[in-house]
């Protein structure tokens, strides 16, 4: 199947073959007609599928069909995403397949002056991508209209209910027009998700296109033991000795990914931390050098990392388990992209293993195990609860005070002493 077959215009196909693409992924063929057709849409797609392909594509040959009404435009397609990353992302490919139409789009992001937006608001936008919390300023502020929306997009929708954004959700959609599209993408399907769709969608087409919650088949995962306080010594030494370069590494937290990346410079190993306490004018130069490999680690947590969109990533390092195993889908996601291979890496310490166990009961895969001569857990020490993302508690410090080993144990018997997940909490990330 080729793109030309979908009914795309000219336009469209010619910018999709200036960037590279000749036949569309399983996600886009099963999508776009969806779309095209004005049928509500239920997507299953793990991240790296095309899946943004799969809605700007028809999206965009929708509105250069449909004659704009009588005076000032209104906006006529709302993305909504769970991050600012991830809304330069969708953007950009808006921009990229429509530069030959008559197109015109913007993002609504936090993290940056409101006033430029505001300005650029009084000018024509046929598609906005915006995240929750920074619309909703600009509908406090009403200095945007969403009366004119024909498409509503969620994309990545269980990340933004992950991240507490049901209210700014319903909030949204009762601004909306009754009559309306809607498209909903989706890495997994919980309950919530479930519960979302039912109200939002009507009578959707579903598009799945692998099992859920699955692992890419592209990607090699491994698990690496290791005590907690050698994570930082094992990571630096597996970059240096594989000469591994484009390594997205993964924190809990904000402070954690600030030193590792820290750590990992004054190992002459270039690196930044990308978080949401970092300006936005920071984390996209932080990306920018990350995506053109002049900087060769990115530590990062989870919801800043959610718009990094690198077709030929080739490794993933989860320096700390996350602490919802669907994370670790998302994660690993980052690699594996688009028919390219990938590497998925995860030190594990005692603390994770029964993050460990739900990561791989949720997959319905035994991640292979790798021991690092050298690195070998101490088997003496038991788990430790992690709190706010942190493995350590006063129990480590006590210990080194008793002149014991803070070593954690080896994998085996790991769910009889692992650590409680922290409680997820809610925010509006703008």
């Amino acid at each position: 199947m080729s793109f030309a077959t979908l009914g795309l215009s000219e336009e469209i196909l010619r910018a999709i073959s200036e960037r590279g693409y000749t036949e569309p992924t399983p996600i886009q063929a099963q999508a776009i007609p969806v779309v095209l057709s004005g049928r509500d849409l239920l997507a299953g797609a793990q991240t790296g599928t095309g899946k943004t392909a799969g809605f700007t594509l028809p999206i965009l040959q929708r509105l250069s069909v449909a004659k704009n009404a009588p005076g000032k435009a209104p906006i006529r397609v709302l993305v909504l995403v769970p991050t600012r990353e991830l809304a330069a992302q969708v953007e950009e490919s808006v921009r990229e397949y429509g530069k030959y139409l008559k197109v015109s789009s913007m993002t609504m992001i936090g993290g940056v002056n409101i006033n430029p937006q505001i300005t650029r608001l009084k000018g024509r936008v046929d598609i906005l991508v915006a995240t929750p919390g920074r619309l909703l300023d600009h509908v406090q502020q009403k200095t945007v209209m969403l009366s004119g929306v024909e498409i509503l997009v969620l994309d990545e929708a269980d990340r933004m209910l992950d991240m507490g954004f049901i209210r700014d959700i319903r909030k949204i959609l009762a601004l909306l027009p009754k009559q309306r599209q809607n498209l909903l993408f989706s890495a997994t399907f919980s309950d919530e998700i479930k519960t979302l769709a039912d109200g939002l969608l009507d009578n959707p087409a579903l598009v799945e296109v692998s099992r859920r919650n699955t692992t890419a088949e592209f990607i090699t995962q491994k698990i690496y033991p290791v005590d907690r306080e050698r994570k930082k010594d094992l990571l630096a030494k597996l970059i240096k000795e594989n000469n591994w370069f484009q390594v997205l590494v993964f924190t809990r937290t904000k402070h954690g990914a600030n030193n590792l990346a820290e750590y990992l410079t004054k190992q002459e190993i270039p690196s930044l931390a990308i978080h949401g306490n970092k300006s936005q004018a920071a984390r996209t130069r932080a990306l920018s050098e990350f995506k053109s490999g002049k900087l060769q680690v990115l530590c990062a947590t989870d919801i800043a990392a959610r718009g990094i969109d690198i077709i030929e990533l080739p490794h993933v390092v989860n320096f700390e388990l996350p602490n919802v195993a669907e994370d670790y889908v998302h994660r690993i996601g980052r690699t594996g992209r688009a028919g390219n291979e990938g590497e998925a890496s995860s030190l594990v310490c005692v603390d994770e293993h029964k993050l460990l166990k739900s990561i791989e009961r949720l997959t319905r895969f035994e991640i292979p195990v790798v021991q690092t001569p050298g690195f070998e857990p101490d088997p003496r020490i038991k788990a430790e609860p992690i709190v706010n993302g942190q493995n350590r508690d006063r129990g480590a410090k006590s210990q080194k005070r008793r002149g014991q080993s803070s070593q954690p144990a080896v994998r085996q018997g790991a769910g009889r002493n692992a650590a409680q997940p922290v409680p997820r909490a809610g925010g509006r990330g703008r």
